[in-house]
């Protein structure tokens, strides 16, 4: 069996996307769609830069997004492949997980691009610059980061973001906190506690404000039918049902990204092989999560002809 996944915030970079439209329709049809959907010039900014633009929340979402979703139209567009008679689930990282039900057929490009970039807005617009922070556990289970975060939250906000796999935990809260929990490591056990280059708590109660907002604009547009079941940040559990899907969205914007425990689950279900389109990011979390897995990250031309002889 075969999941494809998709990668969340932290794997944009300049230049992305740039020699597949180069050399594919296909994935020039998608930057242009996500383009006029957003009414930006966003290939050109993930072509072009800034990087501190490009970085933005509300740019790095759909931009993230449109470069995973390019690198499948081209699979199904030029090489004739359909999603669900070579792939049994689906599943992504935080905004990947719209990549994911746009993959899967739950949302059209077009909304799924307006979706990311009102969520990109609401996230940020959430908590003021410089009240909240993030940190990266290296050397951390799920254990050592709870109680770090339990321990240093001293009235505030210090919760588990992000399980990405065995050894690598984010925790996001209010800033004192979070430079709390950096202080304490050594004491909890853990590597090292690293701050992480990003404009908002994500994945915490403190974005409460953004998952409204969200919860709104679901509500105007709503998922349609699954073509494969999704895989859930928030719960780490298959879900096909469009009505699930809307309402662990919402959740998912102040819930835990439970990645490790999902490659787990996936690969419980069966899933033998990974494939993740455009991105390096959260295919070697799931290897060394669910073990004796295969696991393939797909983004150029190259890696595309590539899969299609393992397909």
């Amino acid at each position: 069996m075969r999941a494809f996944v998709f990668p969340g915030q932290g794997s944009q970079k300049v230049g992305m996307g740039a020699g597949l439209a180069e050399a594919s329709a296909a994935a020039r049809e998608v930057f242009e769609e996500v383009d006029e959907a957003l009414g930006q010039n966003l290939s050109r900014l993930m072509r072009e830069g800034p990087q501190d633009d490009l970085t933005l929340t509300e740019n790095a979402q759909p931009a993230i997004m449109a470069n995973s979703i390019a690198v499948l139209r081209v699979l199904e567009k030029e090489a004739g492949i359909a999603l669900a008679e070579k792939c049994d689930f689906v599943a992504g990282h935080s905004l990947g997980e719209y990549s994911a039900l746009c993959a899967a057929g739950a949302f059209s490009l077009a909304d799924t691009a307006r979706l990311l970039k009102l969520r990109g807005q609401a996230m940020q617009a959430a908590v003021p610059i410089g009240v909240g922070a993030m940190a990266a556990l290296l050397g951390a289970d799920i254990e050592k980061a709870q109680a770090l975060a339990d321990a240093a939250a001293q009235g505030e906000v210090c919760t588990v973001a992000n399980d990405n796999d065995s050894a690598q935990v984010v925790i996001s809260g209010h800033k004192g906190a979070i430079e709390r929990a950096i202080a304490l490591v050594k004491e909890h056990g853990i590597k090292r506690g690293l701050p992480l280059p990003v404009s908002a708590p994500f994945h915490c109660p403190l974005m409460q404000a953004a998952a409204d907002a969200m919860a709104e604009a679901l509500d105007q547009t709503q998922p349609g039918p699954l073509g494969v079941p999704l895989f859930a940040n928030v719960t780490a559990a298959m879900t096909s049902d469009p009505a699930e899907v809307q309402r662990l969205l919402v959740e998912q914007v102040t819930g835990r990204v439970r990645w490790r425990e999902s490659a787990i689950a996936m690969a419980g279900a069966g899933v033998t092989h990974f494939v993740e389109f455009g991105g390096k990011v959260v295919a070697p979390m799931i290897k060394r999560s669910a073990g004796d897995v295969e696991t393939t990250s797909v983004i150029s031309m190259e890696d595309i002809e590539a899969l299609l002889k393992e397909l």
